[in-house]
């Protein structure tokens, strides 16, 4: 079964099995925005608990 090619740009997996994502809302109008909003939106963060299994899936990972 091939991978999902949308999944496989935005998703890595973490040693532990995590999988890790980039924040969103930092591509445009960052004016509007404050600096600490900005600064948090630069680091990464790992999918959610229930959405986990399904990003798994999608990357030939079960």
């Amino acid at each position: 079964m091939k991978t999902h090619s949308g999944a496989k740009k935005r998703f890595r997996l973490t040693a532990s099995g995590k999988v890790k994502r980039k924040k969103r809302n930092v591509r445009h109008l960052l004016v509007n925005k404050s600096s600490k909003r900005k600064r948090q939106l630069g680091k990464t963060t790992y999918v959610s608990s229930s959405f986990e299994l399904e990003v798994k899936k999608m990357l030939g990972v079960s």
